[in-house]
């Protein structure tokens, strides 16, 4: 089954999630906002991501450059912040197997979804 890590207030996560609506697959959506993740499931997608922590967060979010930046942290710490804080975590995530995506630019997840 593919699952959707979705914010339904963002624009492109919305994209994301026409476009696995319109694959015609089963699919779960995970709100992260409400249903965060625990530390193993994100572990999990960050594996699938083959990304680092880093590589996952929102820098932009303004927690993260009020909290964070410049911080000099551990891959635990940034997950820790990710959970605490999960707006930081970059959208959407699709996850199809053991492969997962960020769909920046949603033509991954097209890609993903083959």
């Amino acid at each position: 089954m593919i699952k959707i890590y979705h914010n339904p207030r963002c624009r492109k996560s919305r994209e994301g999630l026409a476009l696995v609506e319109s694959s015609g697959k089963d699919f779960e959506i995970i709100n992260y906002l409400e249903e965060v993740p625990s530390k193993d499931e994100l572990r999990k997608v960050l594996e699938y991501l083959t990304l680092s922590p880093e590589q996952l967060v929102r820098k932009n979010e303004a927690i993260w450059k009020e909290k964070f930046k410049g911080e000099n942290l551990s891959d635990d710490q940034i997950i820790d912040a990710m959970l605490e804080y999960p707006k930081l975590i970059e959208r959407p995530i699709v996850i199809k197997g053991d492969k997962a995506v960020i769909g920046r630019p949603s033509k991954k997840i097209i890609e993903l979804l083959k």
